[in-house]
């Protein structure tokens, strides 16, 4: 199969106005990944599903990830001047990089035998730009997971054909994989042994009553 790079650069060619990005991974497998800007990433997937060189037409799997908001620190090399002596220094720079949620989706070859390629579609923030294309048009087996990271990190998937929650009931307040989220103080009606949330439904019923 052919190098992610080369698959890049054939993508740019053939989708015009691709923003795309190689995200490396520093895990012991380093897979690395292609981030797709949302508005083209309909067009991209076609693409590789029905290039005859790729043929990626099977999506094994498709996940969610929250990122919160982090100030990302880099150190670099700077010379001043001390004393009139050109010096040497090493100082930190920090900049803030607002959090977003992302969909990282796993494609393979049935018909080629090869793969992963894994692409990243990601929001423009974590509360009121959480709307990414669904790619169940083109992959039908992301319908039920798309499905799962709607309803447990709160992305909405423009274009899915049956966009509801699947594992939380429909009154179900907020989206319980969101780093955070906060659980509800409702465990008088936890009948469990597991000693942890039996704790916790103690010191709920300890709790006067609301007036």
């Amino acid at each position: 199969m052919e190098t992610l790079e080369q698959i890049k650069t054939r993508l740019e060619a053939a989708v015009a106005g691709a923003q795309l990005v190689i995200v490396p991974n520093g895990s012991a497998a380093n897979p690395p990944s292609l981030l797709v800007d949302a508005a083209h990433a309909l067009a991209v997937a076609r693409f590789l599903r029905d290039d005859p060189q790729l043929r990626l037409d099977y999506c094994s799997n498709v996940t969610g990830v929250d990122w919160l908001d982090a100030v990302l620190k880099e150190k670099r090399r700077v010379k001043k001047l001390v004393d009139g002596v050109e010096r040497e220094f090493e100082e930190t720079l920090e900049t803030k990089r607002p959090g977003y949620l992302e969909v990282v989706y796993h494609l393979y070859s049935m018909a080629l035998k090869h793969g992963p390629v894994i692409l990243r579609l990601r929001t423009g923030n974590r509360t009121d730009q959480v709307h990414l294309p669904s790619l169940t048009p083109v992959w039908r087996g992301c319908e039920f997971q798309e499905r799962e990271i709607y309803d447990l990190y709160g992305i909405r998937f423009d274009g899915h054909p049956d966009l509801r929650r699947i594992l939380m009931w429909d009154g179900f307040e907020g989206h319980p994989m969101r780093k955070d989220y906060v659980e509800p103080d409702d465990y008088e009606y936890e009948p469990t042994p597991h000693d942890a949330v039996l704790e916790k439904a103690k010191r709920h019923l300890a709790q006067p009553p609301n007036p």
